[in-house]
């Protein structure tokens, strides 16, 4: 048996290991493209802040996006139009606020600030990221719960995750 065999059996097995590997990869690649946008070389990236994304994407969301996915689908199975405008309003009336309060908060404790400085943080970045976050995450759900079939939809929306946590990172490192 193959090596590309193995993992196929492994991410059969192990269903979540396919949420595990893409966001254990797509979230500290897209703070390094962040930086480097920024005008940060290898001698200058913050790896600390590189490292915080790999915790949080790998111990937080992953699981967090594996198990919204699977609920959701097993609540809402059909295909059609109206259960996919469903799902998206879940998403964006109740998921993506969460996440987005837990992205900049999490990261903020990450840094080891205090819970003071994580709600100040989530005040002033909440609203104009999730005001963002509501011309791009329909679309994108759109086409994820239309097209792509279950076992893939958590890598999908890590891959249309890459663009939107560069953003993230951007939002991040503003000041007030």
């Amino acid at each position: 048996m193959g090596v590309f065999s193995k993992i196929r059996k492994l991410f059969n097995i192990y269903p979540i290991s396919r949420s595990v590997v893409s966001y254990t990869l797509i979230f500290p690649t897209s703070c390094l493209i962040q930086q480097t946008l920024a005008g940060k070389r290898w001698e200058t990236y913050d790896l600390q802040k590189v490292f915080r994304f790999w915790i949080y994407g790998t111990f937080f969301l992953s699981p967090v996006v594996y198990g919204y996915v699977r609920t959701l689908s097993k609540w809402f199975p059909e295909l059609d139009l109206k259960t996919n405008m469903i799902r998206i309003a879940i998403d964006q009336l109740i998921y993506a606020p969460i996440m987005t309060a837990a992205f900049f908060g999490g990261m903020a404790l990450l840094e080891g600030r205090d819970l003071k400085y994580a709600e100040e943080e989530i005040r002033k970045k909440f609203l104009p990221t999730f005001k963002t976050g509501l011309c791009y995450w329909p679309i994108v759900q759109t086409v994820n719960f239309s097209y792509i079939p279950e076992k893939n939809r958590v890598p999908f929306l890590s891959l249309c995750g890459m663009a939107w946590t560069v953003f993230l990172s951007f939002v991040l490192d503003r000041k007030g």
